[in-house]
């Protein structure tokens, strides 16, 4: 059966490069979209087609002879699967977080460049884990049921800016930013872990903090956590999504150019050191998206030190102004900020990474 991908962003190029890596001999005909919109003609030297451009220059024997790959955020795959079926496509299968996972695993393998948690070796100490799941009050409920491990805390975020209770934790709790939940989405948990949790010395040894959304979560198994400690991990983030031609792509789709402008303004003026960095980091073509992550305390620590003030920045010379909008722009940008320090950090940090699971 000839491939076919249906998706044209940073999940659709990971799973062309990844099997183009493992199996150089499967040939891929085509990316599939439902609208061109911002997609371009080509990606990858592969084109990039409306689906009913497609499916309508097939004839029925062919349609049965084509398999298609959904490679797009799990949210928007039963409607693609609506539109498939109507013509008349039915050879298809969801890439799904957990198949995402699992051949980011082998490809990243083979490239040596973004290395897998679980090609380390299963430790005999348990990390101290505390992971904190962002929940917002206008979540949908899980159609299925997920048991989470115990050392995964629901957090309500942006609970200064509703009386709805989603979680019995609140980020409006203790020294908080909940009122800018806005444009720092998920962000404003990762603060509140930071002025509430990561600034007061543990008597629990060897702790890892990390940060969670509602429907997505970095990939764990019993023994990924035993791998931690004993094989001194410093930071865990999920497998960067790559970019065609590099990580502008991702700034053009979600930032206006003038808030772009002023992060380098803001990482300009307060570490002057990543920002001679910084262009080297954005010629490269990975982005580390959803702001997920888990680190040792005092790195986790660090890395809080240095993003927040740069974003608070960002709110005072950005235009308009972050008290003058709610259009979630910090949170993208925390994205580029992260890239931008863990990349600048990957000698002296023990970096691995992880799937993401989705929660459906």
């Amino acid at each position: 059966m000839e491939l076919v991908i249906y998706g044209a962003q940073s999940i659709a190029l990971g799973v062309y490069e990844a099997i183009h890596n493992l199996c150089p001999s499967r040939p891929i005909r085509c990316f599939l979209v439902t609208e061109r919109g911002i997609n371009g003609e080509y990606l990858a030297g592969i084109p990039v087609l409306e689906l009913s451009v497609f499916a309508e220059a097939l004839s029925e024997e062919e349609k049965e002879d084509i398999e298609i790959l959904i490679a797009t955020p799990e949210t928007v795959m039963p409607e693609i699967e609506v539109g498939l079926d109507s013509y008349g496509l039915h050879n298809y299968v969801r890439l799904t977080s957990e198949r995402w996972a699992e051949l980011m695993s082998y490809h990243r393998v083979c490239d040596r460049v973004h290395m897998p948690l679980r090609v380390l070796p299963v430790g005999y100490h348990r990390a101290n884990m505390h992971v904190f799941m962002a929940r917002f009050y206008k979540d949908k409920p899980l159609k299925g049921h997920y048991d989470l491990p115990e050392w995964v805390i629901p957090i309500q975020v942006g609970a200064a800016l509703c009386k709805e209770r989603t979680a019995s934790l609140l980020d409006c709790s203790g020294e908080n930013i909940s009122q800018k939940n806005g444009n720092y989405s998920e962000l404003t948990a990762l603060y509140w872990i930071w002025k509430n949790r990561l600034i007061f010395p543990s008597s629990e040894g060897e702790e890892y903090y990390g940060l969670a959304h509602y429907r997505r979560m970095l990939d764990f198994t019993e023994d990924d956590v035993l791998r931690l400690r004993d094989n001194k991990v410093d930071v865990v983030l999920p497998y960067p999504m790559p970019y065609e031609p590099n990580m502008e792509a991702h700034h053009n789709r979600y930032l206006k150019q003038k808030d772009w402008k002023a992060v380098r303004e803001a990482v300009a003026e307060l570490q002057p050191e990543y920002a001679e960095a910084f262009p080297k980091v954005l010629g490269q073509r990975f982005l580390y998206n959803y702001n997920l992550i888990l680190a040792r305390k005092e790195i986790l620590k660090d890395y809080c030190e240095w993003l927040f003030p740069i974003l608070e920045r960002v709110e005072e010379v950005s235009v308009p102004k972050g008290e003058e909008r709610s259009d979630r722009y910090i949170g993208y940008i925390g994205e580029t900020l992260a890239t931008l320090y863990f990349m600048f950090h990957k000698k002296r940090l023990h970096i691995v990474h992880a799937g993401c699971r989705f929660l459906t």
